[in-house]
């Protein structure tokens, strides 16, 4: 077998053979279990070199004990390396698969629960009832210590029904899983259940599409050498892992560095409904749920189509076995519409089509999906684009009442506003890893000496020197971009080379400074943050969100308010939909789009796709 790159993502035997130095280490006993386990990656000068120990990081939980902590082990040397205990205070493993399954047996097996049930007059629906394991935030209760899980109640006409179309409103069940107890059960008002079916499949098809046929005749443009792709002056490294799912490495565009790892290790969903069954909701989807362990197993034709190459990714289960998803990442090229154009004063064409390579996952997180897609241009821009489709998440109320935080959605169906605020890491490697930060503003010149007509207006540039200063928040109004500049090199105009970080922005985080969720997720206050690099800096809410108190990650770091002149540097960008559902949304929802883009400034010295063909499929 070929000797794995330091960034290829996991394979099977080295997750086989972690398991069983954790097994002769004594941390493997009936009671552990794994709810995460990543790849440890190399510093980056052993990257370079080519080398590096290939090391896996494993989260373990005694379930007896509800103690837990880590263990890194070298597979390549086959021995443990280290072993280090969590104190409560820093916060709960995500959730195991297996809990989803305890919570809802804990639950039906409560009196108090049924007798809710019962009281509400819904003792005959119990069997096909859907109760959903939810992560229950932080609020410093004092029976909410240890690993606590909530619960939601949802009805189904039977077991293929989806359950989102009948929740049972005010019925909240609070659980805790190392103590397999019910701690309380709230069980408010006496809302009717919304009876119209959520059903989303079996509606006749239209019959008036006519086939839409992608063929690629002599077959992709890329090629690809293990996890490495090459593809029209791009070339980088294909990563999957079970946190943050989708994960590239070293993107290089006519061989010169560009980006060192591009990823999207968090996203909080906070909820702005204060009703008791939703005022805690603020789920951290890869920090409590996890990308890459709900990673789909993809389909041609149906989420990618085309020439496509497929990369497989091996995730752990919870015993720490490895478990394939066969069809992970999908990697394709796709018609992107005009790159350039110009008809000359002859009246004669010129115009070349562009098309992109596109990189691709998509993951499941209870009743949202969420895809992770990258774009590679002929131009030499990046661009990420989140789709957020699935159904939205209800609660149920008067049929024709006005909620202020809830939108009627089918009769006494009410879907609250919530946030999806993703948050992207992007180890920025601009000709090189010494780099520093500007802030481009457009802005108006006041009418004056400077601009005697009134017409002018001009940019600004503004260095962000330290972490306070990189602190930033988008502003349409002046077409603000973030620049990234090279200290190492210039272009032929004298310039430092650069690329531009161009948001697409909506809101930053909604809830109060008083809210628990702007502890936790203080990363989604701003649209920029930037750090100089740090090999234990992934997460932007910290290592571990489930159940913490707040201030980990972006906060803590920044607080020292570290130089990023000329410097190694990070940039961490939060987008993201800000949601008011529509009924348009139900009962399954089209996709909603956000992303933004990373483009050459002076990286180039000019047009680098003068040279596309201009194809054959331009006709007189």
């Amino acid at each position: 077998m070929s000797t794995p790159h330091p960034l290829d993502p996991l394979t099977a035997a080295e997750l086989a053979t972690g398991r069983a130095i954790l097994a002769a280490a004594g941390l493997a006993g009936e009671t552990i279990r794994v709810p995460q386990v990543l790849p440890v990656e190399p510093a980056k000068e052993e990257v370079r070199a080519g080398g590096g120990d290939r090391r896996i990081r494993y989260t373990l939980l005694d379930t007896a004990t509800g103690r837990a902590g880590e263990a890194v082990v070298s597979v390549t040397k086959g021995e443990l390396v280290s072993w280090d205990d969590w104190a409560e205070a820093d916060g709960q493993p995500s959730y195991l698969f297996e809990e989803y399954a305890q919570a809802e047996q804990l639950t039906k097996a409560s009196a108090e629960w049924q007798a809710a049930m019962t009281r509400r007059g819904l003792a005959d629906r119990i069997e096909h009832a859907f109760c959903a394991p939810l992560a229950p935030g932080y609020f410093g209760r004092e029976d909410e210590t240890g690993r606590v899980i909530r619960s939601l109640t949802f009805l189904r006409e039977d077991a293929d029904d989806s359950p989102w179309a009948h929740p049972v409103e005010g019925l909240v069940v609070h659980l805790n899983l190392t103590e397999q107890r019910v701690l309380r059960v709230e069980d408010e008002g006496d809302v009717p259940v919304p009876a119209e079916s959520g059903r989303y499949i079996g509606v006749p098809a239209r019959t008036t599409l006519k086939p839409v046929e992608i063929t690629q005749p002599a077959g992709p443009s890329f090629t690809v050498d293990g996890s490495e792709v090459t593809w029209e002056g791009w070339r980088l490294r294909v990563g999957f892992n079970a946190r943050e799912g989708l994960t590239l490495h070293q993107m290089s565009f006519q061989d010169r560095p560009v980006l060192y790892r591009a990823s999207v290790p968090e996203m909080v969903v906070p909820y702005g409904d204060v009703a008791p069954g939703r005022f805690w909701i603020s789920y951290f989807d890869a920090g409590e749920y996890q990308f890459g362990k709900n990673g789909n197993d993809l389909r041609l034709g149906c989420d990618c189509v085309g020439e496509i190459r497929y990369f497989p990714a091996w995730v752990a289960d919870d015993r720490g076995e490895p478990v394939e998803i066969p069809r992970a990442i999908c990697l394709h090229e796709e018609d992107d519409g005009i790159l350039w154009k110009h008809t000359d004063l002859g009246g004669h064409p010129e115009v070349r089509r562009s098309r992109r390579l596109v990189v691709s996952s998509i993951s499941t997180i209870g009743n949202y999906d969420y895809g992770h897609y990258w774009y590679f241009h002929l131009d030499g821009s990046i661009e990420f684009e989140a789709k957020a489709t699935g159904i939205v998440f209800c609660g149920a109320g008067e049929p024709g009442q006005d909620q202020p935080h809830a939108t009627e959605l089918a009769p006494g169906l009410f879907a609250p506003v919530h946030q999806h605020l993703f948050c992207a890491r992007l180890d920025v490697e601009v000709d090189g890893d010494r780099t520093s930060l500007h802030e481009v503003d457009v802005e108006g010149v006041p009418t004056g000496p400077r601009n005697p007509y009134g017409n002018a207006f001009t940019w600004k540039t503004t260095p962000l020197r330290t972490e306070r200063e990189a602190m930033r928040r988008a502003d349409p109004a002046r077409a603000r971009v973030w620049e990234v500049r090279s200290a190492s090199r210039v272009n032929r105009l004298g310039k430092p080379t650069a690329y531009q970080l161009v948001p697409r922005p909506s809101a930053t985080l909604m809830a109060q400074p008083e809210a628990t969720v702007h502890a936790r997720a203080t990363f989604a206050t701003q649209h920029l943050w930037a750090t100089p690099y740090r090999e234990d800096e992934r997460f932007p809410a910290g290592d571990r969100p489930n159940a913490h108190p707040g201030g980990a990650g972006l906060p803590a770091w920044t607080a020292a308010d570290r130089d990023l002149v000329d410097t190694d540097l990070v940039l961490w960008h939060v987008f993201g939909p800000t949601h008011v559902p529509r009924p348009e949304d139900w009962p399954v929802m089209p996709v909603d789009r956000s992303g933004f883009l990373f483009r050459p400034a002076g990286f180039l010295d000019r047009n680098p796709a003068l040279d596309l063909p201009s194809g054959d499929h331009c006709h007189p």
